[in-house]
């Protein structure tokens, strides 16, 4: 790789994209022909690229990937060259290697017209108190209050959170959370979690990173993706997620409301009973 040039940073080019954006937006144009379907590149061509534009290289250039995957459209001339009903995703396919391909156009959100269960709050106040940012808090509110067990209907422990590893075909990942579990047959299950900010992707390339890791390292285990997600007013998103024909779907989706223990009232336990 050439040796790095340190300019200062340009947060917004004469386009006004910012430096992702504009790192990402080259790197696929100089790959990209119409009827184009898939195209691979790797990580050093991102930094060649960020160099070429005069662009101060990011500290961790896998963040200008994950941004794209998980957090941010891409730019608006790489969404105009996907074809209708389609979008370009961004997918690992080994080490430093990924590929732009066609898939599916489906976005997740939670459904409005569902019900809000209440469940008591037992998040420590402490926890609640220092949590840092939104997904470190979204973590604690899942764990503290067993969610994982009672979307599921299992009983679920915490394994590891913030798992990175390697995935044979596809490279690095990070799972937010791993979780273990049993039912009352004595099925286990291994639950890899993603934790949503408010605006985040539900997108297919981490529920098949999530899927493959599984196979890889849980074998014996019934692997039950979810993804947990903040919406307004406090409330929890829980959706069981899966993959097929290489598009997301969900397989379940509940709303939580994490309360005291005196806000459910005798009300929402008669409408809970008859569900």
């Amino acid at each position: 790789m050439p040796k790095q040039v340190i300019v200062p940073a340009k947060e917004d080019t004469a386009r006004g994209l910012n430096r992702y954006a504009a790192i990402i937006e080259k790197v696929f144009h100089n790959h990209y022909l119409p009827n184009s379907e898939s195209f691979d590149f790797t990580r050093e061509e991102l930094a060649l690229v960020a160099i070429e534009l005069g662009l101060q290289l990011p500290k961790n250039i896998g963040d200008l990937i994950y941004s794209f995957r998980y957090r941010n459209e891409l730019p608006a001339s790489v969404l105009q060259a996907a074809k209708p009903g389609l979008e370009w995703i961004i997918e690992g396919t080994g080490r430093s290697k990924y590929r732009f391909r066609l898939a599916q156009l489906n976005r997740i959100l939670p459904r409005d017209e569902l019900l809000t269960i209440k469940i008591p709050d037992s998040t420590p106040e402490i926890i609640a108190a220092y949590a840092l940012g939104d997904e470190q808090a979204l973590l604690a509110k899942v764990r503290y209050n067993r969610l994982i067990d009672i979307f599921l209907g299992i009983a679920a422990y915490s394994l590891q959170n913030h798992l990175r590893t390697t995935v044979k075909g596809i490279g690095q990942i990070e799972i937010d959370e791993i979780y273990v579990g049993v039912d009352r047959h004595g099925r286990q299950f291994v639950v890899p979690v993603q934790a949503k900010g408010g605006s985040d992707k539900h997108g297919v390339v981490q529920t098949q990173q999530d899927i493959a890791l599984c196979a890889q390292a849980f074998p014996g285990l019934i692997c039950r993706p979810v993804s947990a997600q903040f919406m307004t007013d406090e409330r929890i998103a829980m959706f069981e997620l899966t993959v097929v024909d290489e598009s997301v779907r969900v397989v379940d989706e509940k709303h939580y409301k994490l309360v005291s223990a005196n806000a459910i009232t005798e009300s929402d336990l008669s409408q809970y009973s008859v569900r």
